[in-house]
């Protein structure tokens, strides 16, 4: 059966939103809720936050809640995967409220089949990781990530997979982003952005 580690950074997070700070909060719990409802229907899933609105949605959600150590996003991840079964696992981001469960089943193909699967975002960033195994993992997050993840597969003898999955690769840094995926977006986030922002 498929893991699932969603990272979330919570209230610290979406700084580049460009809404007041009540309002980049409900949008980015709402983006996780539709992550974590397509994420918890394929697969065993932890969320790693030290957020306590964001751990409270994932215990409501049937996820399971990790602490978040501090230090960015891979240690984050890290975490999470010291604590899962072998197997393939999938990192998922939580601002990609367009995803559904067949998006991650076709994301874990690629980990089933022994290979690193990534979801590279219009930035050059990584949206999702699939992984055969959790000893796979190296924190090559932040500005160009998604070449890093390959050059590192490539570095450890594994085929690298660029998975082109509309809706891993539409990720939500600002309103305009929002806006532009419209009713793609899952049921949480259009509702926080119609009810919220005008």
């Amino acid at each position: 059966m498929t893991q699932i580690v969603v990272p979330f950074r919570g209230e610290n997070g979406k700084q580049r939103l460009d809404a007041p700070a009540d309002v980049r909060t409900r949008l980015s719990l709402a983006m996780l809720g539709d992550v974590l409802v397509a994420a918890t229907v394929t697969g065993r899933t932890l969320v790693v936050t030290g957020d306590a609105d964001g751990r409270a949605l994932a215990e409501e959600l049937g996820a399971e809640a990790v602490s978040d150590p501090g230090g960015g996003q891979g240690r984050a991840v890290a975490a999470a995967l010291e604590q899962l079964d072998d197997g393939p696992v999938l990192v998922v981001n939580a601002d990609v409220p367009c995803v559904v469960p067949h998006d991650l089943r076709t994301l874990a193909g690629a980990a089933e089949l022994g290979a690193i699967g990534y979801v590279e975002a219009q930035d050059g960033t990584t949206n999702a990781l699939a992984l055969p195994s959790a000893d796979l993992f190296a924190a090559h997050y932040g500005g160009g990530s998604a070449a890093r993840f390959r050059e590192h597969a490539d570095s450890l003898g594994v085929t690298a997979v660029s998975c082109a999955i509309p809706n891993l690769s539409d990720d939500v840094d600002t309103l305009d982003d929002l806006r532009r995926i419209g009713l793609r977006a899952g049921p949480r986030t259009q509702a926080a952005l119609g009810s919220q922002v005008q």
